[in-house]
């Protein structure tokens, strides 16, 4: 397993694309807490379920007042087609241009194969990464970690 940024590590600022015309920079989500899903890739039976599982309990996530956004090395024409097709109701976002520089500084790219990691990380209203998961390649690592994170932050 990779050492991906720690809890208690402020998050690297970023901006990528959420589709071709639009990018979304976690600097302007500062006030309420993130989730970054980074995932291997569109179109893949585990990401499939995994995407699916976190749209399906998305107002969950909002209740918290979180913002829930997806990462991959996919390009944003891609996630576009990826996100209508299974009714996506929240930003995937490109890490596609350099290739997994945002994987990267998250400590979140495989090298080898030139795709993202299935890492989690909460961050709170002040952009300091909160909890941090990494499950292996093939394993959903569904949706606990992420709710008990939140509620942490709310205590």
């Amino acid at each position: 397993m990779p050492a991906i940024l720690p809890p208690g590590t402020q998050a690297p600022e970023f901006q990528l694309s959420a589709t071709p015309d639009k990018k979304i920079s976690l600097s302007e989500l500062r006030g309420k807490p993130v989730i970054l899903a980074f995932y291997p890739a569109d179109w893949s039976p585990v990401c499939g379920d995994q995407m699916a599982l976190y749209n399906e309990i998305l107002p969950e996530f909002q209740s918290h007042g979180a913002e829930l956004l997806g990462i991959s090395v996919d390009g944003a024409w891609c996630h576009a087609a990826y996100a209508k097709d299974h009714n996506l109701q929240f930003p995937l976002l490109a890490d596609f241009e350099p290739k997994g520089a945002v994987a990267r500084a998250y400590g979140a790219y495989r090298e080898g194969e030139g795709w993202t990691e299935r890492a989690l990380f909460v961050i709170d209203k002040d952009g300091i990464i909160r909890w941090s998961y990494c499950s292996p390649i093939a394993v959903n690592p569904g949706a606990d970690g992420i709710l008990e994170a939140l509620e942490s932050l709310e205590k």
